[in-house]
């Protein structure tokens, strides 16, 4: 252990305190992600008095499956004054959080590098548990109090953009979807209203409830606005996979190749620390006889984790794996891949891929079903017009998606700075 590092054990102490008297009733459960989260476990029949409390400035974590996760679960709870969890957890506290500050242990335990040594030293067969004592021995730099609380600030001021990054999408999300159903699934996209020659026309309102004429669809059951077509996915655009990458063609650097984890990632705003790569010549060779990836086409997880779309920005220079993606390119006309990309963030397009998805262990969606997959076609006037007005929501909402990703490599950045802290402060 290097002179300036203490170990975690010197600093903090285990706390059993419990639910006799039932008089807290918020129960939580610990992720793996290192955040408390609502409980979800079936409680019926289960003694309450049993379970531990924890108190705002306290820790609880999880010591099993530490190797198989690949992370232990810690998190410090601060947005409850009190609260419940189950009995297998142990809680614990800083003895003094003028000696050590408990947001700083904090940051300490969300490294990835703590995390890998918290697996190296778990043992206990398939699961791989981390033993308490174990747990204690682990090392920890310990600059001053002010040093601490200075890296945590800078910490919190990264973390809450973040937040607040990640709420202002979500409300644009919200919004983009609020729009996509006003328009093709209430049929209320604006039209303006007929009015006496030499009258100011009347606002725009919406077509169905202003009187818009509507005709019955035998397929769908329902009445549609007059013109609208019901079309396959197939007759929109083309729906293929790209060239399979093998192993051999990887290479250290180049054109980042990125899989169905990989996009996940990015239509979150994400980062993406561990992705493979091909040559530039490879790609190009790849790009030259298949095609290759452009602005506004769309990616869809197929294997797995289903459903998840990704639309391509301008900024994008990477290669994918076929097999767990669809990729829909040469859209027939301006405005079809932002309706469908809409769509695909909708709980309907999410039921219908659930009618079409098979396998338990691993769930899968076949190119032909989604070939024969249905989308309501408007006119070009309302599908122009929902473009133009989509776009610049979408381009708001990819714009804040990149500095989540800038401002989660911040935050890594600082967390990794967290070792040299000491050794900084003894050579000065």
């Amino acid at each position: 252990m290097k002179s300036n590092y203490r170990k975690i054990g010197e600093f903090i102490h285990l706390v059993d305190e419990r639910n006799k008297d039932l008089e807290i009733t918020t129960l939580l459960g610990l992720s793996i992600s290192k955040v408390f989260i609502p409980s979800v476990a079936n409680t019926i029949g289960s003694d309450m008095a049993n379970y531990k409390i924890i108190r705002k400035g306290q820790f609880a974590c999880s010591i099993m499956q530490v190797r198989r996760d690949k992370k232990m679960p810690v998190a410090l709870l601060q947005d409850f004054e009190e609260a419940i969890i189950s009995q297998a957890y142990p809680v614990f506290e800083v003895n003094d959080p003028l000696e050590l500050d408990p947001e700083y242990l904090m940051m300490w335990m969300s490294r990835s590098e703590f995390d890998r040594h918290a697996c190296f030293l778990a043992v206990g067969g398939v699961r791989g548990s981390l033993e308490w004592e174990d747990f204690l021995e682990m090392p920890i730099p310990v600059p001053s109090l002010e040093k601490q609380r200075e890296i945590v600030a800078e910490y919190n001021t990264v973390v809450n953009r973040i937040k607040l990054n990640e709420q202002l999408n979500e409300k644009l999300e919200e919004t983009a979807q609020a729009l996509y159903k006003r328009w093709f699934v209430d049929f209320e996209f604006p039209v303006e209203l007929s009015s006496p020659q030499g009258e100011v026309p009347e606002r725009r309102r919406g077509y169905k409830s202003s009187g818009g004429h509507m005709v019955y669809n035998e397929e769908l059951g329902k009445e549609i606005p007059e013109g609208w077509d019901l079309m396959n996915l197939s007759e929109i655009c083309e729906i293929t996979f790209s060239k399979r990458i093998y192993q051999s063609e990887y290479t250290s650097e180049g054109v980042p190749f990125y899989r169905s984890k990989e996009i996940i990632l990015k239509s979150k705003g994400l980062p993406i620390h561990s992705a493979l790569y091909i040559s530039l010549n490879r790609r190009n060779e790849i790009v030259k006889k298949f095609g290759g990836i452009n602005e506004g086409d769309i990616l869809l997880t197929a294997v797995g984790t289903i459903g998840i779309s990704y639309m391509v920005s301008e900024k994008d220079d990477f290669y994918f794996k076929d097999g767990n993606l669809f990729w829909f390119r040469l859209f027939k006309k301006r405005g079809y891949n932002s309706l469908i990309f809409e769509w695909m963030q909708n709980e309907l397009f999410a039921n219908s891929l659930e009618e079409i998805t098979f396998g338990s262990t691993q769930r899968v969606i076949t190119t032909a079903a989604v070939y024969l997959m249905k989308h309501l076609i408007p006119k070009d006037q309302t599908l122009f017009e929902f473009d133009n007005r989509i776009n610049g929501l979408r381009q708001y909402i990819v714009n804040l998606k990149e500095q989540i990703s800038t401002l989660y490599e911040i935050k890594n950045l600082i967390l990794s700075k967290m070792t040299v802290v000491e050794e900084e402060r003894e050579v000065a």
